[in-house]
């Protein structure tokens, strides 16, 4: 009897355990939301040598046709007249000090090398009272500021010896002024550095020889010492923070369509690109305009470094452009088989050069350029916006294979061309599933509507299959509604986000005057920067991502997201309203472990009419208000009319 009593209460015990484990089992799942794992670089930014990003903008340089290179080739007759004239001399004008009497002329005989094949040729027969040279304006006038330094240096040839001065002016009024002495045998570059007295917007650098006799000019420049981080070669400073706030997970470049050029001779060669600047091969680009190569891949990726974010480099998939030649559609043309080993080598030797140690061939090629270190490349492009063709098929897999074999570890990004659902995307996302390549690139320009319609998008994407990089999106305007459907749409790819990998808003910067493309995320001009409302969308979310989605957190939208940084345990909730009323939403957080109730709340809020203005002066008063605010972990929220509110707890 004693037995049977012993045996009951230890079967009740283990019942009593059983239950109390399934009690608390079922009490941990319904307070635990479901969660996924999302990425970490899912926001970027992507820059392309288009609306004169490079040169002009973002590269430093003050100089324009440095070298004297440009050539009415560079552009299409409609761009040609419609620019006026363009030639060796665009952007310089010779000069003629007093009674002196000289001579300019191009020439190519003995240049300063290879790849700089076109110098000016300046003849002073009669000196008169300050001698004859070259005045340079830049970009319609270079911006100088009073007590700055700006670093001079060109390369010149002389049979003898003498002086030449160097000046900033602002039409007769000197800024600056230095002498540098010439003499010597064959090319010499000359150096020295300009003090502005005052400020100008309309400064010019000047090169005067004061005495007899010719003397050959090549690659003239002028760079102020205050870049970005204060490098060599660097970017105008401005710019690049502009760039840096964003905090991007990743920086894509040089293109886009800049990438697989306007024919087969101008597909982007990085090896053009990097090296001493006077050695870089300069080139036209497809947006009809010619690039010095001064940014280059070297600055490119010291950029990604200097930012914190990681490079994705896109290169041409061994076909040109389809809309080449300026031929819409038909133009693509494919580098012939024979020549595709070379061509496979080239992809090769930049991840060499990006990754390899400084006993490998390129990897001492960055070294001696200043980097030893290693860029840690993880992502490589190959291929953007082409027509599925089978020469793209075959040279694409090719590539591929070749990359996978030499560095397993590397993750290929592929193309589905340049629209959302066309006859390109479906034949890409089918030799996509052939292939497996790590993601493919999908592109779209679409009305702001076409984003609220869409946010389903990646709901179905098949997870087993390539990972997504929407690397071109936009929504064809700098409205407020604009830019909140393109935050609508941000929550979808965060709650796509273990499908959708890395993101991009294009085109990304755009200088008013010289704008090929609108809208752009950021205009400028020569001296002042008019970020866009989207842009501070953009930054709203690169600057609030997390590595984990937490599902049902908001209820009364479905425009919205919940995630978690496992590493800070930061929790950031993101409410979008793209709708003409206010809007009440649940915001149910009882099952995060919350380290303060203290939140940063930011908030972007605009009529939908707001505007402005594409490709004119844009500054503008729509910019997140930022507050902290104590909140409980279940609460209502009160939504603006067309706004995005960021919430978040650190």
């Amino acid at each position: 009897m004693k037995q049977t009593m012993q045996s009951s209460n230890i079967v009740a015990r283990r019942f009593f355990i059983l239950m109390t484990a399934v009690f608390v089992v079922a009490h941990l799942t319904a307070q635990q939301p479901r969660s996924k794992r999302i990425s970490k670089d899912l926001f970027g930014i992507f820059i392309e040598d288009l609306n004169y990003t490079a040169d002009g903008g973002l590269y430093a340089e003050m100089v324009q046709n440095r070298s004297f290179e440009y050539s009415p080739s560079d552009v299409d007759l409609h761009e040609y007249y419609k620019k006026g004239q363009w030639h060796p001399f665009t952007a310089w004008e010779f000069l003629k000090k007093g009674n002196a009497i000289a001579t300019l002329s191009l020439e190519t005989e003995h240049p300063l090398n290879v790849n700089n094949r076109h110098y000016a040729a300046v003849e002073v027969f009669t000196t008169g009272k300050q001698g004859a040279g070259l005045r340079n304006t830049g970009y319609h006038g270079m911006v100088v500021r009073e007590g700055e330094q700006y670093d001079f240096s060109v390369f010149l040839r002389t049979r003898q010896d003498g002086e030449a001065m160097v000046r900033l002016t602002e039409g007769d009024s000197v800024l600056a002024e230095a002498t540098i002495r010439m003499g010597g045998e064959g090319w010499r570059k000359y150096e020295t550095v300009l003090t502005s007295a005052k400020n100008s917007e309309q400064a010019a650098v000047e090169i005067l020889f004061q005495q007899q006799g010719r003397v050959d000019v090549d690659m003239l420049s002028l760079f102020p010492q205050n870049t970005f981080r204060k490098r060599k070669n660097g970017l105008r400073a401005d710019l690049a923070q502009i760039l840096a706030d964003l905090h991007p997970a990743f920086v894509r470049f040089p293109g886009g369509c800049l990438t697989h050029g306007d024919g087969l001779n101008n597909i982007y060669r990085w090896k053009h690109t990097i090296g001493p600047v006077e050695q870089r091969k300069e080139d036209y680009n497809i947006w009809n305009y010619r690039q010095s190569m001064g940014l280059g891949f070297y600055e490119y990726f010291q950029l990604c470094e200097d930012i914190g974010a990681k490079p994705l480099p896109v290169l041409a998939a061994g076909v040109s452009c389809q809309n080449s030649a300026r031929l819409r559609g038909t133009g693509q043309q494919a580098i012939p088989m024979e020549e595709m080993d070379e061509y496979v080598q080239d992809m090769l030797d930049l991840i060499e050069w990006a990754n390899g140690d400084t006993a490998s061939v390129w990897g001492r090629r960055r070294a001696e350029a200043g980097h030893p270190e290693p860029f840690n490349l993880e992502y490589i492009g190959i291929g953007n916006e082409d027509h599925i063709t089978p020469a793209f098929k075959e040279r694409f897999f090719m590539i591929q294979q070749a990359i996978k074999a030499r560095y397993p570890e590397m993750k290929v990004v592929g193309t589905v061309g340049p629209n959302p659902d066309d006859w390109d995307w479906r034949e890409g996302w089918a030799f996509a599933r052939e292939t497996n390549p790590d993601l493919v690139d999908e592109h779209y320009y679409r009305p702001p509507q076409w984003f609220l319609d869409n946010l389903c998008r990646y709901d179905n994407y098949d997870r087993a299959q390539s990972k997504v990089y929407v690397g071109e999106y936009a929504s064809r305007g700098n409205t407020v509604f604009n830019a909140i459907a393109e935050a609508a749409y941000l929550t979808a790819l965060e709650r796509n986000g273990d499908v959708v990998t890395l993101s991009s808003y294009a085109p990304l910067l755009a200088r008013i005057g010289d704008t090929q493309w609108n809208p752009d995320l950021i205009y400028f001009d020569k001296k002042d920067v008019y970020p866009t409302v989207n842009y501070y969308v953009q930054q709203l979310f690169a600057c609030n991502r997390g590595d984990t989605y937490i599902e049902d957190v908001v209820k009364g939208i479905e425009t919205a997201s919940c995630v978690c940084d496992s590493r800070t345990k930061e929790v950031v909730v993101k409410l979008v309203n793209p709708t003409d009323s206010f809007v009440n939403v649940q915001v149910d957080l009882s099952s995060q472990k919350l380290r303060s109730r203290m939140a940063e709340v930011s908030v972007l809020t605009g009529e939908r009419d707001y505007r402005n203005g594409q490709g004119q002066h844009l500054k503008t008063d729509v910019r997140p208000v930022v507050k902290q605010e104590k909140l409980s972990r279940k609460f209502v929220r009160r939504l603006p009319p067309y706004s995005l509110t960021v919430i978040s707890f650190k």
